[in-house]
């Protein structure tokens, strides 16, 4: 475990409240499908820096389209060649990193034992043949993991529109496409909303103790609030699949 690695897993239990609830639900997925030999092999897409990933128990190879825009590097999206350096640099279970756009994907068949998307699927046009590349890759018997807005609540329109999300899915939506390519899939919500999930939002600030105190506040509150809302539509934030070949 590198220096890095170490510090964001002491921060994690005051960290938002999505990101420790794909933590966990990742954790329990590869305790349940490990092998007794290996780690499994996990393709990271859209992953980036990837906290989701920091310290899990897998050989990680992470896949993201370049950053080009400049609405990309606003909104922290792509590779850039910094980006690349700074975690083959701080990550210990990173076997490979591919800048490579999915939907074009030149990846060997059957060659990942899971797929991990966070937040991804929202930002790309062509979704159909997203989710059909990504579950190409995925062995027989293996699993892809996605999380994205939850569309029956969050509408993406109006002063609040994303610039950079194409749509965002309604939980039958997800799940319609998702059954074209995954034998058995299985979405719900997480995350409740509200005052306490937007303090938590806020970046830690050195100098600025009552942000640091709202943020840790807020997440403590808001991991409270969200449990048992798995099938709660109205006031959530988010859409968990998971999705078996």
């Amino acid at each position: 475990m590198t220096i890095y690695e170490f510090m964001r897993w002491a921060t994690f239990p005051l960290m938002p409240v999505h990101l420790n609830v794909v933590r966990n639900d990742l954790k329990h997925l590869l305790k349940v499908t490990s092998k007794v030999d290996n780690c499994l092999n996990i393709l990271d897409v859209g992953g980036r820096k990837s906290p989701y990933t920091i310290n899990l128990k897998a050989d990680v190879t992470l896949l993201d389209v370049p950053q080009e825009s400049e609405t990309q590097e606003q909104l922290h999206l792509g590779f850039t060649s910094d980006i690349s350096s700074f975690v083959e640099n701080k990550r210990s279970n990173i076997n490979e990193i591919i800048i490579q756009d999915m939907t074009q994907s030149k990846l060997p068949e059957a060659s990942y034992d899971a797929v991990v998307s966070i937040e991804v699927i929202e930002h790309v046009e062509a979704d159909e043949l997203f989710v059909q590349n990504i579950s190409k890759v995925i062995k027989k018997g293996g699993w892809a993991y996605f999380t994205t807005p939850n569309g029956d609540y969050i509408k993406n329109e109006g002063p609040d529109k994303n610039p950079d999300h194409v749509r965002h899915y309604t939980k039958q939506q997800l799940q319609t496409l998702l059954e074209k390519y995954f034998s058995n899939v299985d979405v719900h919500y997480a995350v409740r909303t509200g005052k306490y999930r937007v303090w938590g939002l806020q970046s830690f600030k050195k100098g600025n103790p009552l942000t640091l105190f709202k943020s840790i506040t807020g997440n403590i509150v808001n991991r409270l609030q969200s449990i048992g809302v798995q099938e709660t539509p109205s006031g959530t934030a988010h859409l968990i699949a998971v999705a078996y070949k």
